[in-house]
């Protein structure tokens, strides 16, 4: 007797959305932590200033990035093609990504352990890379997502990629890596308008308002791009969400436009885009203004909005295949297997919660700004 009470199609979908929620989760709340330490060279222009700014990110970092971690280990679990072609191929590119967020801890811990101004700043451009490097990659990596990415599989279903590092550095890569640095610097600007007072604060609402017009402007532009100069995925076979997985049982073409196909024929997802051009814009307004909940509440809405957006276009595909376009993983056949799903859904329903609830109480805990007083106050600041 089956005593799973949902069939395999829809604890596939169930899957998709969990993992939109994941990779969301991460880029708006570690997201934050990445603008934050891209701005530091520019926003804190003394010592004092340099170590408010740390201290706004430096007790909640590591939280935020459990998103991250929950992310990759959903994708290793519940979709592990696509965590054998993603991890091998864009091997060096995670390898950088990694270096940079190393540099995040240590750069807390030891800009402060000599007092030495060539010391702190080198630290202090260090905090910079580990924000800026992750934010500029992990655009580049959805951009490649939609452009394709050149794998193939043997017959025995092993995993053969054909590309290399620069070669994902396409103009098109480029500019997916820009939209995500924009959005994300105005994320951290938001944040430290809430956190700071003062010179710190103006600075970072002066180039937030900034970045956040640009990350409209881009992701426009983006948009332009993938509508009339990219060729998108199409599958041609008949799907069944219900067979077991094998990314080689189904036709794809390539196609002028393909990627636009979902927007067509399910016409609410194009509220994805739109959001996210307009909780941009409405962050760069906000930012002026100096209301910092606000704009951090729009600036989450439009990177939330960005993800949804590429999830919607490239539908049901999670890594299409550039070099043999029927080998692309989708959905319905890169998953593991039923009882797989449904352990770890459970297991999710039970976890996530807690997760949820133990963020909200740290945030509680640690709200009101961070001044010049209070991280003197405090022994353990950074």
């Amino acid at each position: 007797m089956d005593f799973i009470p949902l069939d395999y199609a829809t604890l596939r979908l169930i899957w998709w959305l969990l993992l939109g929620v994941l990779l969301i989760g991460f880029a708006v709340m570690d997201g934050f932590d990445l603008g934050v330490g891209t701005l530091l060279p520019f926003v804190a222009r003394t010592d004092a200033e340099r170590r408010i700014v740390v201290n706004t990110i430096g007790p909640v970092w590591e939280g935020n990035q459990v998103w991250l971690i929950l992310g990759g280990g959903a994708i290793f679990a519940a979709f592990p093609p696509l965590y054998a072609v993603s991890f091998s191929g864009f091997y060096l590119a995670m390898f950088l990504i990694l270096f940079a967020l190393i540099l995040r801890p240590v750069g807390f811990k030891f800009r402060g352990k000599v007092e030495n101004t060539r010391w702190k700043q080198t630290w202090d451009w260090a905090l910079f890379i580990g924000g800026a490097v992750p934010a500029l990659i992990f655009g580049v990596a959805v951009g490649n997502v939609l452009l394709g990415v050149p794998f193939h599989f043997t017959p025995e279903l092993r995993p053969v990629y054909t590309g290399g590092f620069f070669a994902l550095l396409t103009p098109f890569a480029l500019l997916a890596g820009l939209v995500s640095v924009s959005l994300l610097v105005a994320h951290g600007a938001a944040m430290l308008v809430i956190k700071t007072d003062g010179p710190i604060a103006n600075r970072a609402a002066r180039y937030g308002s900034v970045a956040a017009l640009a990350g409209a402007l881009l992701f426009v532009g983006a948009g332009v791009w993938i509508a009339t100069g990219i060729d998108g995925f199409r599958i041609e076979s008949v799907v069944d969400g219900g067979l077991p997985s094998n990314p080689l049982h189904k036709q794809v073409i390539t196609a002028p436009g393909a990627w636009m196909d979902n927007y067509q024929t399910m016409p609410w997802t194009m509220l994805a885009p739109l959001l996210g051009i307009a909780g941009a814009l409405a962050s760069a307004w906000l930012l002026r203004m100096r209301f910092g909940m606000s704009a951090f509440i729009a600036s989450g809405v439009s990177i939330a909005s960005v993800i949804l957006t590429v999830g919607f276009a490239i539908f049901p595909f999670l890594l299409p295949s550039s070099s043999m376009p029927s080998a692309g993983l989708t959905l319905w056949d890169a998953s593991s297997s039923r009882m797989t799903l449904w352990i770890m859904l459970l297991a999710t329903i039970v976890f996530l919660p807690l997760v949820l609830a133990y963020t909200s109480w740290v945030y509680r805990v640690l709200r009101g700004k961070v001044t010049d007083a209070s991280v003197a106050d405090t022994p353990n600041a950074y």
